[in-house]
């Protein structure tokens, strides 16, 4: 619809000599102000000079105002021009939503980009804590909204098994063996204290009793064995919520191939890292920086900032045009060095998209709950799934900006009524597939389209209700596609409880089932859209849509 008006006002802005501006097309917040208006008449006033509102005439007059396409046109206040579509055209475009389906809803902006989408990235030291479920489903949402788009996705997870955090877990799970085993052994003091070390305790006691006691000095056997324990749960945890990975990037090869020490030398050979009081300094400060930053310790340990630099490096040599990364909060204080370092290895960094999202709380009534990898008592994601079930967490996760602190509320997300946003949009789907399954009593074949399309009068389709429903569902290809240009998945959660709502009121005010048989299989029909919708959008949200509830 905004294709066919932007088609046609350019044209008319040629015609009219008139300077060439982007024309921008707004959903006006007052129904009476029509279906969508545009400020260009005021963007080009002072150009032409001339008043806005002079220019808006002059640019009606010309439009060629089809009432098969538009029912009004309209200048209002300063200088907007207000477009209300025909009930005629927005019936006939909503037949593409029976026509595509499943599809409906895909777009192809993304041009087959090939993207690399790197999120979650837990070291295994551990269990997935709730927290971390935020990061888990917004990465997975946005992937499916890349994918909708029409980029060529490639799910990445980067972790490391070396390292303090790695030595640290070999240590915990020793001292809890020794102790498991009746020894007074002590617990280190920055320890993993989760219930989790004691499990693997057990485990290597089962397998192995106490022949390794005397491997007090080299801990190599548990640390393996521990990450591998921790890694398989942690991939457990992400398959619980349908969320997958193609790569598992191992931080440890960047080392093993030299590709640390490549950038190291790089950055010497252009000036941009020094020696200094023993450690390897790179030169923020050229790139806007206040001081320059530290990029291998003078105990020769690199900060997180190199390997990052090697692996955004590495990305860009595996050919990936559009880069995204998702990080909590509590990174954002080295991304402008890493995108930096990217930008001193001669890559652009306009092709690296980083999502920093706020922490996540949780609540359960009047209680804070909280978690802690290294405290005895883990609230775990798991522990959240098997609360308030996948749907609820994967909904729950995403209904927020990923800018805005989240506070998750685990009494709500188990409550079975409309103030559970996940069950209202669930339950809008059921009523429909309960609605649909009633018309196959009355010899409706809801599952076959063809047929649907060639038996619906379309022209019976046009009560209030229904035109602002359709109208509702005709918004959602243009929403996937803001969504993911965007990376703003919650503004799908907003838009499908729009959806919902929308039904609701048709649902209401228009009784499906009745006996004018043509008028029913119309309305059937527009059910059958929405459910259509609702669907499609549940699926990138990663929620299921029962067909009963």
């Amino acid at each position: 619809m905004k294709d066919q008006l932007q088609q046609q006002l350019s044209t008319i802005l040629a015609e009219l000599q008139y300077p060439p501006v982007d024309v921008i097309f707004d959903k006006p917040k007052v129904d009476a102000h029509g279906d969508l208006t545009t400020n260009v008449a005021m963007m080009l006033a002072k150009a032409v000079g001339k008043n806005p509102r002079q220019v808006a005439q002059s640019i009606v007059e010309k439009l060629k105002i089809d009432d098969s396409f538009l029912s009004a046109v309209e200048i209002a206040g300063p200088g907007f021009i207000n477009f209300r579509f025909a009930k005629s055209y927005v019936v006939e475009s909503a037949k593409k939503i029976l026509r595509e389906h499943s599809s409906f809803g895909r777009t192809d902006a993304g041009s087959g980009k090939k993207t690399n989408l790197e999120w979650v990235s837990a070291n295994p030291t551990g269990l997935l804590h709730a927290g971390h479920g935020r990061q888990v489903l917004l990465g997975q949402v946005i992937g499916n909204l890349l994918e909708w788009t029409g980029h060529t996705v490639t799910r990445e997870y980067y972790f490391n098994n070396a390292g303090n955090q790695m030595r640290t877990l070999a240590e915990s799970i020793y001292s809890r063996y020794r102790q498991e085993l009746g020894d007074e052994y002590p617990f280190p003091e920055e320890g993993y204290k989760g219930e989790y070390i004691v499990d693997i305790a057990k485990e290597i006691i089962a397998q192995k009793g106490d022949s390794l006691k005397s491997v007090d000095g080299d801990k190599s056997y548990f640390q393996k064995y521990g990450e591998e324990w921790c890694f398989k749960r942690i991939k457990e945890t992400l398959a619980r919520l349908n969320v997958k990975h193609d790569v598992f990037y191992n931080e440890d090869t960047l080392y093993s191939t030299g590709k640390i020490s490549e950038v190291i030398e790089e950055f010497k050979k252009k000036d941009l890292a020094y020696d200094s009081e023993g450690a390897v300094w790179f030169r923020a400060t050229k790139f806007g920086a206040d001081k320059d930053r530290v990029i291998v310790k003078s105990t020769g340990e690199p900060t997180y900032r190199l390997p990052d630099i090697a692996y955004h490096r590495e990305k860009f040599r595996r050919g990936f045009e559009l880069i995204v990364d998702i990080f909590g909060a509590d990174h954002i204080a080295t991304i402008p060095d890493v995108l930096n370092g990217v930008q001193a290895l001669g890559y652009d960094t306009k092709d690296v998209k980083v999502i920093i999202h706020q922490m996540v709380s949780f609540v359960n009534g009047d209680e804070i709950v909280k978690m802690s990898k290294r405290n005895a008592k883990t609230y775990t994601l798991d522990d959240l799934i098997d609360e308030v079930g996948v749907d609820a967490v994967a909904y729950f996760f995403v209904m927020r900006s990923v800018g805005t602190h989240l506070e998750f509320d685990i009494a709500l997300a188990k409550e079975q009524s409309d103030k559970n946003p996940v069950y209202y949009l669930q339950y809008a789907h059921a009523r429909i597939a309960s609605i649909l399954r009633h018309a196959e009593t009355e010899h409706i074949n809801v599952n076959d389209i063809a047929a649907m399309m060639a038996n619906t009068d379309f022209s019976l389709i046009r009560e209030k209700e229904e035109i602002d429903l359709l109208k509702k569902l005709l918004e959602f290809p243009e929403l996937v596609q803001n969504c993911a240009l965007s990376f703003e998945p919650h503004r799908l959660t907003t838009y499908l409880r729009e959806v919902a709502e929308t039904f609701h009121r048709f649902y209401h005010e228009h009784r499906v089932i009745n006996d004018d048989k043509q008028l029913m299989q119309s309305r059937l029909t527009v059910c059958l859209m929405t459910k259509i919708v609702i669907a499609n959008g549940c699926r990138i949200l990663s929620v299921s849509c029962p067909e009963k509830m």
